[in-house]
């Protein structure tokens, strides 16, 4: 008798946003921008900054998992991974993953972060996947959070407008169904790393009085290249994934696309022949949450999922990483 092939299944979703409003007018207080150019070139009218002191992202991605596990009645103790994709680590060591883990009271489990900037959640719900598909694992936690307000210059009016905080956690579990994570497409070209980037902080430029003067610990992004190679990369791999498991755009129910920029977003729909309404589009109250955007926008769509839904995930990033990741929707 032939065993059904195991899946990786997403059996829960769970997001959550600090509550701080920074809308574009209190920006417009700030740089020298209006309401206005930020809509029509990003599409955002607002997103969400964590200004609790003595908090980051571990605490947004804890809120996130605890919410999660009581969602899906699961203990704290049954989990025995957790992957955090992200870019905002509270420290540089330890991981984050484990200080997530401590905060929520999963003790059996071990961890660690995926650092891909914004294609960090795919990377690490394909990883998760596999320690499932593999029979290791049970239960794996796979969380996108970013802290970007910690490393945005809020005098850089081009960056500043563009990015928020947030925090998004899946549940995967085992699935002999056809439900579940089908295949990704991922690709990473390092000579990206040119155009977008936070250059102090790590080993190359360690933090210095000068790294600090020369406001070198944010974000660095030359948008024309960025978004030129971020629309071709999601495009392509999108196109890649449904080839190699025999589907067209046709047989897409949701396009899940990186928040990076509605124009980005817009360019890539039109590029598959993707209708807007089978688009997910959260940007405008987030922002560019980064390692987030993924699984905040599974959880503001969620009642909108319907069971065999075929379900198309795509992100792009710095360094460059980017992929897509088709999953049929259902436990």
């Amino acid at each position: 008798m032939h065993m059904a092939a195991t899946r990786a299944a997403i059996t829960g979703v769970q997001g959550y946003v600090p509550d701080f409003v920074l809308s574009n007018a209190l920006l417009e207080t700030m740089v020298d921008t209006t309401d206005e150019w930020i809509r029509t070139r990003t599409g955002i009218e607002e997103r969400r900054i964590l200004k609790e002191p003595g908090k980051a992202t571990s605490d947004m991605a804890a809120r996130a998992c605890q919410q999660l596990l009581a969602k899906t009645n699961t203990a704290p103790e049954e989990i025995e991974l957790l992957i955090c994709g992200t870019v905002t680590a509270d420290m540089i060591f330890p991981d984050t993953a484990n200080t997530i883990c401590d905060k929520v009271g999963i003790r059996n489990a071990w961890g660690f972060d995926v650092n891909a900037a914004c294609s960090g959640f795919l990377y690490a719900l394909t990883t998760g996947a596999k320690f499932i598909e593999s029979g290791t694992y049970k239960k794996v936690i796979v969380v996108g959070a970013d802290m970007m307000s910690s490393i945005i210059d809020y005098t850089d009016r081009t960056t500043c407008v563009i990015f928020g905080d947030g925090a998004g956690a899946v549940l995967l579990e085992p699935s002999t169904s056809e439900f579940g994570i089908i295949d990704s497409v991922f690709h990473g070209d390092g000579s990206g790393r040119e155009y977008l980037h936070m250059i102090a902080g790590g080993s190359l430029h360690p933090a210095s009085h000068d790294t600090v003067d020369q406001r070198q610990h944010y974000v660095f992004q030359d948008g024309k290249p960025v978004f030129k190679a971020a629309v071709k990369g999601m495009t392509e791999t999108v196109q890649e994934v449904l080839r190699r498991n025999g589907l067209t755009t046709d047989d897409v129910t949701w396009l899940v696309p990186h928040q990076a920029n509605k124009r980005i977003i817009d360019s890539v729909g039109k590029m598959l022949d993707i209708p807007a309404e089978k688009v997910m589009v959260n940007i405008q109250k987030y922002g560019n949450t980064t390692a987030a955007t993924l699984p905040l926008c599974l959880w503001d769509y969620e009642a909108r999922l319907k069971p065999g839904d075929n379900v198309v995930l795509t992100a792009f990033g710095g360094g460059f990483t980017w992929g897509a990741t088709l999953l049929k929707w259902g436990k």
